[in-house]
């Protein structure tokens, strides 16, 4: 087995391929992006940002990068993985190299977990980008820096700054999906693989935060173009928190923590333990 960071990336202004050379990826036209310290590279324009410092605060980043090295979320990670690597046997892809981008990719968790759980035999190409430079960084510092496993890149899931049709697998991950990118960068035969909450997804605590749920609308997703749909599978389990500060994590890492009331957060603030029922489902779409 093999691992090694994604090579082809393409310029964020023109589509051209970039090319490294030293410390900087650059494009035919000359456009030029330097790669930071910490070894990832910012494929963001300033164009393509919709405020100064978009995504995950470093704050948030460092809640999620605490709340799953504890292992909360594992049985997330291994379902992802099982995924990724289902079927691939059959696919024999002319060079053995499956080439996999996470899209939302945080600080990096679920990509370290597949490169861990990646079969004997199979090689590894592997890209995470994410639009917060917190969570990239995060990311970049967590690789080895004299064999890094992964491409950490800060870019948009709306403008991909990858080749077409150079992936074998995009995963999401409780993300926002950008189908017609995804659909875009994925060669025929590729997979689209989303994790998504669950209706019952931590209930228990938006139970606490929020005055009152909204009904959940059961129905079925339809197929975005360009795709067909090839499988779903259901996670649940329980989960017991029992320390103040790792509900905080949970609660600073989620959306719930922006929407929920100033009297909700007090209250989540407030509880020694609570027992959360996680609820998700591993969606795989196939490019036709």
């Amino acid at each position: 087995m093999s691992i090694i960071p994604f090579q082809a990336l393409a310029c964020p202004l023109d589509g051209e391929p970039l090319n490294q050379s030293g410390s900087a990826w650059s494009c035919p036209a000359g456009h030029s992006f330097d790669i930071a310290k910490h070894g990832y590279v910012n494929l963001l324009p300033v164009q393509q940002k919709r405020s100064s410092d978009p995504g995950d605060s470093n704050a948030m980043v460092a809640a999620r990068r605490r709340f799953l090295n504890s292992g909360h979320y594992q049985p997330i990670a291994e379902a992802l993985s099982s995924a990724v690597f289902d079927h691939t046997e059959r696919e024999a892809p002319s060079d053995a190299l499956l080439r996999c981008l996470d899209a939302g990719c945080g600080e990096g968790y679920y990509l370290r977990a597949l490169a861990q759980a990646a079969p004997n035999g199979q090689s590894l190409s592997l890209m995470g980008l994410d639009i917060s430079k917190w969570a990239v960084q995060a990311a970049a510092k967590q690789d080895d820096k004299q064999a890094p496993q992964s491409r950490w890149v800060v870019g948009s899931n709306a403008n991909l700054p990858v080749q077409s049709a150079t992936l074998d697998r995009v995963l999401c991950m409780f993300g926002f999906p950008m189908y017609h990118e995804f659909a875009r960068v994925l060669k025929p035969g590729g997979v689209l693989i989303q994790v998504e909450a669950g209706p019952d997804h931590l209930r228990e605590l938006r139970d606490i935060i929020y005055p009152s749920l909204k009904p959940e609308r059961a129905s079925a997703p339809e197929s975005p173009a360009g795709f067909i749909p090839s499988g779903t599978e259901n996670l649940r389990y329980a989960l017991t928190l029992s320390d103040t500060e790792t509900m905080t994590d949970l609660l600073a890492m989620t959306p719930h923590f922006y929407r929920a009331t100033t009297e909700g957060r007090e209250k989540a603030a407030e509880l020694k333990t609570i027992t959360l029922t996680v609820d998700v489902r591993v969606v795989r779409w196939a490019r036709v």
